[in-house]
Parts: C-alpha cells; sequence; structure tokens
C-alpha cells in the first residue's frame, strides 16, 4: 500500500476544503466495505481526459470480450450524473473480499493490464537497463529495454524529509555491483564489476510514480510505513519533457488498515477536488 502519485502529492499547511455543495461539480463513489483503494484509482482515471475519451470511444461491437473497457465505460457513463457503484467492477477485477483493503497501485496496473492497449497507452513507458563492464568500458551485458505503468521511488534512509524530484533523478543514477554480485562478461570472459544503468526510452505521455513508503524492518520483523514529510513539485523536469502534477492517490493508516482518498485536478475547470468515496468536495489554497 504505497502512494501512487499520477505524475505527487504535497499537502500545505494553510489548505481548506470547501464544502459548499454548488461547487461540486463531479459525484463519488459507493464503498462496499473496504474499496476505498479502488475508488480513488478509478476517480484518477475518470479525470483524466485522455484515458477518459478513450473508454468513451470503444464501441461493444468492437471491444474483446476479455478487456475491461466495457465495465469502464458504464461507469464513467454513471459518474457523469450521479453517484455510481462499482459492483460489477470489483467482479470482472475478481474482487470478492470487499471488506479487505487492497493496494491501489497494484489494481492501478491491474486496470491498465485489462483494458484495450489503445487506451491504457497513454500511462505507457519503456525503460532501457543496460549492465556494461567497469573493465573493458565498453562491452554491454545487457541491454533490455520494458514497458512500465509506474516509477517505483524508495524512501529508504529518509526519515524526516523526502523529495521526490531528488527520488526521481536518483531512480535513474547509475550504480555499481561488485564481490558475489559480479556479472560475467564475455569480452573479459570471466566475472567483473559491472556499471548499471537506466534511461527512459520512452516517455509517457502521463508519467505515474510509485512512493514506496512501506520497508521491511529487520527489528520487528514487519514492513513498517515511512510517514516523514514529502516534497512534491508541481513541474518535474524531465530530459525529454515536462510534467504537471493533477492527481495524487493518498493512503492514511498503516499495512494492517486505513483509509485512500484521492486529489485531483479538474482539466475542466483547473480545480483541485477531494474524492473521498461518497463524497467529492473541491480544494481552496489559501494564500497569506
Amino acid at each position: 500500500m504505497d502512494y501512487l502519485d499520477t505524475m505527487h502529492q504535497h499537502y500545505y499547511p494553510n489548505e481548506n476544503v470547501n464544502t459548499d455543495s454548488k461547487t461540486i461539480l463531479y459525484y463519488g463513489l459507493h464503498n462496499q466495505g473496504a474499496t476505498c483503494y479502488l475508488n480513488s484509482v478509478l476517480q484518477v482515471f475518470f479525470m483524466t481526459k485522455g484515458f477518459r475519451e478513450a473508454v468513451e470511444s470503444q464501441e461493444q461491437d468492437n471491444v474483446e470480450q476479455n478487456t475491461f473497457d466495457l465495465q469502464l465505460k458504464c461507469l464513467f457513463e454513471t459518474l457523469k450524473k450521479k453517484q455510481a457503484h462499482t459492483k460489477d467492477v470489483t467482479s470482472k477485477l475478481g474482487i470478492e473480499k470487499v471488506f479487505e483493503q487492497g493496494d491501489a497501485a497494484e489494481y492501478f496496473e491491474k486496470i491498465l493490464s485489462k483494458v484495450n492497449p489503445d487506451v491504457s497507452k497513454i500511462f505507457q513507458g519503456h525503460l532501457k537497463h543496460t549492465a556494461t563492464c567497469s573493465i573493458s568500458n565498453r562491452h554491454v551485458n545487457s541491454d533490455e529495454v520494458g514497458p512500465f505503468w509506474t516509477v517505483p521511488l524508495s524512501m529508504e534512509d529518509n526519515n524526516y524529509y523526502y523529495s521526490v524530484r531528488d527520488g526521481f533523478e536518483n531512480f535513474f543514477k547509475s550504480s555499481t555491483v561488485s564481490g558475489d554480485n559480479q556479472m560475467y562478461c564475455d569480452y573479459c570472459d570471466g566475472k567483473t564489476d559491472a556499471i548499471l544503468a537506466c534511461k527512459m526510452e520512452h516517455p509517457p505521455e502521463i508519467l505515474t510514480l510509485l512512493l514506496k513508503r512501506f520497508e521491511f524492518d529487520y527489528r520487528r520483523m514487519s514492513y513498517v510505513k515511512n510517514d516523514c514529510c514529502v516534497d512534491v513539485p508541481h513541474t518535474l523536469r524531465t530530459k525529454d519533457c515536462d510534467y504537471e502534477l493533477y492527481a495524487v492517490v493518498d493512503h492514511v493508516g498503516s499495512l494492517r488498515g486505513g483509509h485512500y482518498t484521492a486529489k485531483i485536478k479538474s482539466y475542466q475547470n483547473h480545480n483541485w477536488y477531494v474524492f473521498d468515496d461518497s463524497y467529492v468536495t473541491q480544494v481552496c489554497f489559501l494564500v497569506n
């Protein structure tokens, strides 16, 4: 149960929530028991313009039976008019125990893998992983390119403050493996130290960052959540393009239980909203 940030999230101390129902343009999703993790992810998909339009353009005659597109299309049509239920969605996803909390990041990727590739492609990028011999400095032991939905950012050794920008840069920093972890080099005909590197071969249209707040504590022999303060930029600049923050899926609680909500910026009126299951409230940012 990590933070899923579609971009990430920063909670300002002077932030208030406006509960005036007249300003609410969006509707919530019924919580079947402990399905807040699913509701939060579904609201992100609904509030993503390109994804919603792609789902709505799917015709029943052209949709494969094993895809998830029709369930999302029906759900989105209902959400435009009123609060919606997710029974058909949970059934299609194989969620039987609705009173057990699930992982938002897991179902984010699960839904993307179940819809038509033309629908999910705006969330998909490709990473290139290389391993180069440190001795020859030219022989590449491996060179693999693979798709990804999220970029996982480790929060290890950050107990008080964490910068998403720094974490993102660290993810792409090269590292060296040595000792027992040496890799075999055909050019050197033996095991050598290797330089591991990763780069974004194809940047996604929408970049999703996964903040890994849960770490295994060997003293307690259990997973512990890192609740340190996180600094999230509104704009994340990369080599190929700039990304603007528009959605955050947030988890409050522990590994054993808690609650998910989503905070999303509307592409229609550019206001921010908190999606908390059945409740949707507009966020007002007060400037001192």
